[in-house]
């Protein structure tokens, strides 16, 4: 009976939840949109803000009209060279479920602003947030949205969100009628643009936690790691190479996973650190394009390092010295020391959705049970690091009980050193730009 109860408890965890969503743009985004118009004589802004999980998360408990007013100040109009004021005169609040049991934030509000005497020129400049990744769009008048006014985010444009933060136009009173623009009601504010939430952050939300579902539970977040380390990234290549070319065992594929678990499950407890203390000082999302960019300095290093070594060993095997005294501390320390920079590197960039479990664990106040599920989902993600890691050494084993060109192997090496090199300077390249 009670392995019966395990199955549909594991069942129930592994299932993805129907009911339960995240942001399709991330859940560190803070999205923005303004609409100008003219009613009558008298120029408005309609304003729509969008916070994912995590900004909500830090905001706490919003005063509508408090934002509102602080919108008002970063919306910057100017009428025939002119800067004028923007007046808050009707706001309204709503929060959507997301991921992980936490929620997100829609806050619409009606900036007025003043009477045209006659065709004006306008500029309009949208400096809120301005720190904060996210979609940023403008339209004029009846133009349309792009995202339907921040309910629903074109596939297309995800990766790449708009960013659209002025705009000059000129307007002529009278054109319209004198109705002004009023926000939204009912269901228009739930925000129905929302994805599927993953099952690993709907883990922490479940609503009865006995002992069988809380193994079963981080048995799911055992499986959610280890399907995330299969995803783009993660250095997988980089430990293939490694191996292969240090001539590694399947020790040191085990020294990595572990290496891999703990890095990863302490940078999520630190920037969750940072989410929760720092927030005011240094905004979480900024610190990803730095991680990226110590990464690859770290995977650099690893590749030069390695590199020098083999270039060191041919030199000494052409030159008939072949020093295996210094070779074997090099692969008994050296080695070694790599494998943990290797390491490292593959967990050093947190996964958001475990930041989101963490944060939800504190919400529910599930402090324990929400780390466990974040070590368990470190262990997945390392379990299959170790797994290439292990294929890898085994791969070079049957390689090398075939009879093969003794120059292919012995050049080996060599080029895996050229791959580790090569990865570290594109991982490097690719987020210098983000860094500055």
């Amino acid at each position: 009976m009670k392995r019966l109860a395990f199955l549909a408890a594991a069942l129930a965890a592994l299932a993805l939840p129907v009911v339960a969503s995240a942001h399709p743009l991330g859940n560190f985004t803070v999205n923005r949109f303004s609409r100008i118009e003219i009613a009558g004589p008298r120029i408005y802004v309609r304003y729509v803000l969008d916070l994912a999980e995590i900004p909500t998360f830090q905001a706490g408990k919003i005063d509508a009209h408090a934002y509102a007013r602080r919108i008002a100040r970063g919306a910057h109009l100017t009428v025939n060279g002119r800067r004028v004021r923007l007046i808050p005169i009707e706001t309204v609040i709503a929060h959507p479920a997301g991921a992980g049991g936490l929620r997100t934030t829609r806050l619409e509000t009606i900036l007025r602003g003043p009477k045209l005497a006659g065709a004006s020129d306008v500029d309009y400049r949208d400096t809120n947030y301005a720190d904060r990744i996210g979609w940023k769009e403008i339209v004029v008048g009846l133009a349309p949205s792009a995202s339907h006014e921040l309910r629903a985010y074109p596939q297309d444009l995800l990766s790449s969100p708009l960013t659209v933060t002025s705009v000059r136009t000129r307007l002529v009173p009278g054109t319209v009628s004198g109705t002004r623009p009023h926000v939204t009601s009912g269901v228009g504010l739930q925000a129905p643009d929302r994805v599927a939430d993953s099952g690993f952050a709907a883990l922490v939300g479940r609503d009865q936690l006995g002992f069988w579902v809380i193994v079963a539970s981080l048995g799911a977040a055992l499986f959610w790691g280890m399907a995330h380390a299969l995803s783009p990234g993660h250095g997988k290549t980089i430990v293939t190479a490694y191996l292969v070319g240090q001539r590694g065992t399947p020790r040191h594929a085990a020294l990595l996973g572990l290496v891999v678990t703990a890095t990863h499950t302490v940078g999520v407890f630190a920037l969750g650190a940072v989410t929760l203390v720092l927030s005011r000082f240094i905004v979480p999302e900024e610190l990803y394009p730095w991680l990226n960019f110590v990464s690859g300095l770290l995977v650099v290093l690893i590749g030069a390092s390695v590199l020098r070594s083999r270039w060191r060993h041919r030199r000494a095997h052409t030159h008939g010295h072949p020093h295996h005294h210094h070779e074997h501390d090099h692969e008994h320390g050296l080695s070694r020391r790599s494998l943990v920079a290797v390491g490292v590197s593959g967990g050093l960039l947190p996964c958001p959705s475990a930041l989101v479990v963490l944060l939800a664990a504190i919400t529910l106040h599930r402090v324990a049970f929400g780390m466990l599920l974040v070590v368990a989902f470190s262990a997945g993600l390392a379990l299959t690091i170790t797994g290439i890691g292990l294929a890898a050494v085994l791969a070079r084993g049957a390689f090398r009980r075939v009879s093969l060109d003794g120059r292919v192997m012995s050049l080996l090496p060599t080029a895996s050193a050229l791959v580790i090199l090569a990865a570290g300077l594109l991982m490097t390249l690719h987020a210098l730009p983000r860094v500055g």
